[in-house]
């Protein structure tokens, strides 16, 4: 009989472990999503949870950040594509073209 005890007990433990981890929350609202979902996956539920459980989960403040400097990257690389662009038909204009170059 206590060995029984013991199983609820590591039970309870881990149930309250996963309520204060936010998974029983996270699960429960991609079910309710699930559940509402008017047309039902074609493929399987298990997929409908994993495409939705990696949504539902909070922003790593992290992950922000890193998107935030990607953004500022991208927007530097096209800035420096355009000078690039700029400064090839600017360099284009002084020199003589390709097959003068071969002649001499």
């Amino acid at each position: 009989m206590a060995h029984y005890k013991a199983a609820d007990s590591n039970r309870e433990q881990f149930q309250r472990y996963l309520e204060k981890s936010g998974v029983l929350d996270t699960l429960t609202k991609v079910l309710v999503a699930l559940y509402e979902e008017p047309e039902k996956p074609t493929s399987s539920a298990l997929d409908f949870l994993k495409h939705h459980i990696g949504t539902a989960t909070p922003e790593n403040p992290e992950i922000e950040l890193l998107r935030l400097e990607l953004t500022e990257i991208k927007e530097k690389y096209e800035a420096t594509v355009e000078e690039n662009k700029k400064l090839k038909a600017k360099l284009a204009q002084y020199e003589p073209p390709q097959e003068e170059k071969c002649a001499e």
